[in-house]
């Protein structure tokens, strides 16, 4: 890449003058910058729920995503109990939310989480997906016991509960006890698809933090490292700088570029290899989805090809995106499944498209030739997504994949992912 011109990787702005751009300032709080504001970010997201909860026909939202959870009672335990299932938030119309929680992290709360009172956090536990037996000791039924007395106290025994994702025994249960259940993910997903000016400036930093490693990927990027290594690399330096969760890194080289196997292996990366990683982590609880691709030692024009394709189509697809506009505007732009190799969308899903990103990897909009055509939704300010394209190259082997971070702004968009990717950057050039 040494002795390119820099402009090559510019995209013209459309900022309009005297507007700065979207700011990803360091990451301690100080006095004499403003940065993220937490309590105003606890707020915002809280109140986004209550209003989302009030909107619906429910009387009351009960919680088990990860991702719901902390966005209305602002708490985190880690990753590893993710998909056990066993956390959970009641939110109920005109009062704070009540969080079931594991063990001591529930003194841990009352300790150092007091925007909820005190008697809200209140120790759970629902049997680790079925490892205690949901007939045998009697969990599940008292849970749903006490859900519903806290209903029926509030006046909203009559209303449907929302739930958003749930374990069969448990909504068995629930439908036992007399509780009609509805369907609360599509409100909170709704709820969560505009961000706050603290939640774009999380995802700022947290894209900020990727751009280093790509740096440091350059560095280490040559025949002979295996993708394992670059994926421990990664997963070092987002740790040191402050990463919460680093939820995945594809590693993908050479033979394995096409088709896309969505993970990484041992291979060892060989001279005039293609490579792309897509790192995905979280800064406090905000996230990335973020590829970028290299020439490893030199490039084919095959390869250079490949790449010029995939990069007309994401400059097409960010050119259409604008407030006021439909889902299905953008992705009528991008390139059809028999454009690159596949039978149907349904086959070729995940390649050519965009996602959401917050507190979760897929959030709403989803952007794709699939889902948009029959659905659309229209683009807002605060939306903020990555968007994906992903071009076969002519050798039968190598592939280019780019992704952006888009934020829809009242002028157009900001771009997050500041790593070049105009063009095809080739690591230690020979």
């Amino acid at each position: 890449m040494s002795h390119r011109d820099e402009r090559a990787f510019e995209r013209p702005s459309l900022r309009p003058p005297g507007v700065r751009p979207l700011s990803a300032p360091g990451q301690n709080g100080v006095d004499y910058e403003h940065r993220v504001d937490f309590e105003r970010l606890r707020r915002y997201r809280l109140s986004r729920a209550q209003a989302a909860l009030d909107a619906s026909d429910c009387g009351a939202f009960l919680l088990f995503d990860f991702y719901n959870i902390r966005y209305t009672t602002q708490t985190w335990i880690g990753g590893a109990l993710g998909d056990k299932m066993i956390r959970y938030a009641l939110l109920r119309r005109g009062h704070d939310p009540i969080l079931w929680d594991f063990g001591s992290a529930v003194r841990h709360h009352k300790l150092y989480s007091d925007w909820v009172p005190s008697d809200n956090y209140r120790a759970g536990f629902l049997g680790f997906r079925g490892a205690v037996a949901p007939d045998g000791a009697g969990l599940m039924v008292d849970a749903v016991a006490e859900i519903k007395s806290l209903l029926t106290e509030a006046g909203l025994a009559d209303s449907p509960l929302g739930v958003d994702i749930v374990e069969p025994p448990f909504l068995f249960e629930l439908q036992r006890q007399g509780i009609t259940v509805a369907d609360a993910q599509q409100h909170m997903l709704d709820a969560r698809v505009i961000k706050s000016p603290d939640e774009i400036m999380l995802l700022n930093q947290a894209a900020a933090m990727v751009d280093g490693v790509y740096q440091d990927i350059v560095g280490a990027l040559r025949p002979g490292v295996r993708e394992n290594e670059i994926v421990a690399l990664a997963n070092k330096r987002l740790y040191e700088y402050g990463s919460d969760q680093v939820e995945a890194i594809n590693a993908i080289s050479g033979e394995r570029c096409n088709p896309h196997p969505h993970n990484f292996t041992d291979r060892i990366i060989r001279p005039g290899d293609q490579a792309f990683f897509d790192i995905i982590h979280s800064y406090n609880g905000y996230r990335t989805c973020y590829y970028r691709t290299f020439g490893v030692g030199w490039a084919t024009g095959s390869q250079r090809d490949a790449y010029q394709r995939a990069r007309e189509w994401m400059d097409t697809a960010l050119d259409a995106i604008k407030p006021g506009v439909g889902s299905d505007q953008v992705a009528a732009v991008l390139p059809k499944a028999q454009d690159f190799g596949f039978d149907d969308e349904l086959s070729a899903f995940g390649l050519q498209f965009a996602h959401g990103l917050g507190l979760g990897l897929h959030e709403r909009p989803i952007i794709s030739r699939l889902n948009s055509m029959k659905d659309p939704v229209e683009l807002q300010v605060g939306m903020v997504f990555a968007m994906e394209t992903y071009c076969p190259a002519s050798d039968g082997v190598s592939a280019a994949r780019i992704e952006e971070e888009v934020v829809v702004t009242d002028y157009g968009t900001e771009i997050l992912t500041r790593f070049p990717a105009q063009e095809l950057f080739v690591t230690n050039a020979y």
